[in-house]
């Protein structure tokens, strides 16, 4: 049997010096690559670093270094003799050192103090400082392993001798608190397995996963870019990738209306006010932004209800009505650091495929059902598997806990009933209703939050919604909120990766390319066109000066599926020479034939 690392009680997670006399009614966590040993281990690993770096660089001082949900990281001030910052050459020399004080074997033992002995104890240290002032006043822990000491609540391993199979995997600066007007420090990243197997399949994937990065294949592909003189975060659609993105857009539209959906558009920004109704001003203010027009405040929205909210109240309401299934492609704005942005996957603008649906609280099952419906079919259409997870209530949150456990066990009984599993995350849902959330996997096996879906009974009732039910009385109605891909940028980010840039036949900017060998085929080349265009196909003559090979070369560097030659057989027979990428198979189609394979490959996929 595995050593045991940790405890787990009442869920919470105690090192094996914490966890006293409870260790006889908790869960032993051992030594292994579940989800609660790995948060111990990276946590660990993370102070196993940062004791590194302090033997290598004496005058290194620290901030925080936690475990994350693929690993660690730790933040720090630190350079090397003559003030230079560190780089990705110096990873291997702490590496070392790592694995040096890793076979030490060194016990790592909890110290207990008071907030006031620990701030006497780091007064010079202003990192340390910034640390205590995150920590309320009270009891405060160290946690010491050879002659490194760092402040930490815990938990950890017993003993480095359990560190053994990690990497270091990146450096880059962080902003002291995440906070853009503080100095920025050096942010070490890595990972941690309990056995070398799982690491090497780890960083395996971690180089296949560069190979895919989506920004690398989005500057290839011509999708997108962004522009620093236009701002972080706000990314700018090149016609290739607004081609690719107007096709999922015009798909999923077929789709919503077949589903009962009416299309609304609500404006982008609103006077605070509204904001202060709905909550956000209180509980969102941090992530939105804000303008004065006529010595009065308005804000940018980050979220489309209160503009459907708008909608809904815009005439009476009868119960016949319901339920009202309202969709947006909403472009909403979001306040984010620079830290954290990260080409389509964290950005300032985006897009929402979003939903409300307004419900009597009879109704909450069957619309969930059919959410959920619409999530499979779309979700199957990109070859996705996925799972879902149930957010409760969050620290700041609107409306009464009765209001929440009514709400969290409508989406509960509506899962159980169908047999669904999900697993919980407490205090995860949105501040005005828990949710359902849908994580997709992708190729390599990462897990990517993307759709959810939210039930709420706050807002219809800070807006006093209502509507008139059988017996001529009035009623407050259910809202559910739901997004299925989330962002058109994040999931088209998550998309290019998932596919490694080749995707489906019927969402790229170009299916085809033609290439016309000489002048006397291009009249051929473009009667060719003109009838995949009728199709609805987009496709590409290529006619620059160049070799019939770079031609080639050059469609296959943008990922075009199907690439078709035309010489003189081709325009004497009125046939291609077609070339299938994917199929890696070359053969000769006669014209009419070739439209009807065409045609048969963009309709594949049908959602």
């Amino acid at each position: 049997m595995s050593d045991i690392i940790a405890y787990k009680f009442n869920g919470e997670i105690y090192d094996t010096q914490s966890i006293g006399e409870g260790a006889n009614s908790a869960e032993p966590i051992f030594f292994d690559n579940s989800a609660d040993a790995l948060k111990v281990l990276r946590h660990s690993c993370a102070h196993l670093l940062a004791q590194a770096v302090k033997s290598l660089y004496p005058d290194a001082k620290f901030f925080v270094g936690p475990a994350i949900e693929d690993g660690f990281y730790y933040d720090m001030r630190v350079s090397k003799n003559g003030g230079e910052k560190l780089g990705e050459d110096d990873l291997k020399a702490i590496e070392k050192k790592m694995k040096e004080l890793a076979e030490a074997k060194q016990d790592i033992v909890k110290i207990c103090s008071t907030k006031g002995a620990v701030s006497a104890k780091y007064a010079e240290d202003d990192l340390k400082i910034e640390v205590l002032k995150r920590i309320p006043e009270g009891e405060v822990s160290l946690y010491a392993q050879g002659d490194f000491e760092d402040i930490c609540r815990g938990p950890h391993v017993p003993n480095t001798k359990f560190l053994r199979n990690f990497a270091l995997t990146r450096i880059a600066g962080a902003y002291l608190g995440g906070d853009e007007t503080r100095e920025m420090l050096t942010r070490i990243y890595g990972v941690v397995f309990a056995d070398k197997e799982s690491l090497k399949n780890h960083l395996t994937m971690l180089e296949e996963a560069k190979k895919r990065d989506h920004r690398k294949l989005g500057a290839e592909m011509k999708f997108f870019t962004f522009d620093e003189e236009i701002g972080a975060g706000l990314p700018i659609w090149l016609p290739a990738g607004a081609k690719m993105r107007v096709k999922l857009e015009e798909r999923l539209y077929r789709q919503l209306r077949r589903r009962g959906y009416e299309p609304v558009r609500g404006p982008e920004i609103l006077k605070s006010d509204a904001w202060k109704i709905s909550g956000h001003y209180t509980n969102y203010k941090e992530n939105m932004y804000f303008t004065m027009i006529e010595e009065q405040e308005y804000g940018i929205k980050p979220m489309n209800c209160v503009g459907h909210i708008k909608v809904y109240q815009s005439e009476i309401r009868s119960y016949r009505d319901l339920p009202l299934k309202f969709c947006e492609y909403g472009v909403v704005h979001r306040h984010e650091k620079s830290g954290v942005l990260h080409g389509l996957f964290r950005v300032r603008e985006f897009t929402q495929d979003d939903a409300h649906i307004f419900c009597m609280p009879s109704q909450i099952k069957e619309n969930v059902y059919e959410i959920l419906d619409f999530v499979d079919v779309l979700m199957g259409a990109f070859d996705f598997n996925y799972e879902m997870e149930i957010s409760t209530k969050p620290a700041k949150a609107v409306g009464d806990d009765e209001v929440w456990e009514i709400a969290t066990k409508a989406l509960k009984d509506a899962l159980d009933e169908k047999g669904f599993k999900y697993g919980i995350d407490e205090g995860g849902g949105a501040f005005y209703g828990p949710k359902i959330d849908i994580k997709i996997t992708d190729a390599l096996g990462r897990k990517w939050q993307c759709g959810t879906v939210q039930v709420d009974f706050n807002l219809p009732n800070r807006f006093e919604l209502g509507y008139i039910d059988e017996n001529n009385e009035k009623k407050q109605p259910v809202m559910l909120h739901r997004a299925i891909l989330g962002s058109f940028e994040r999931f088209i980010g998550i998309l290019i990766e998932h596919t490694a840039g080749e995707l489906p036949f019927w969402i790229c900017p170009t299916q085809v390319a033609i290439i016309p060998i000489g002048e006397a085929h291009s009249a051929y080349a473009k009667e060719i066109s003109a009838g995949l265009r009728e199709l609805g196909i987009d496709s590409e003559i290529l006619t620059k000066n160049e070799t019939l090979n770079k031609k080639i070369r050059t469609a296959e560097k943008q990922k075009v599926p199907l690439i078709i030659v035309l010489g003189d057989n081709e325009v004497a027979n009125r046939s291609v020479a077609l070339r299938d990428r994917r199929a890696r198979e070359q053969r000769n189609l006669g014209l009419s034939e070739f439209l009807d394979f065409v045609q048969n490959k963009l309709n594949e996929v049908n959602f």
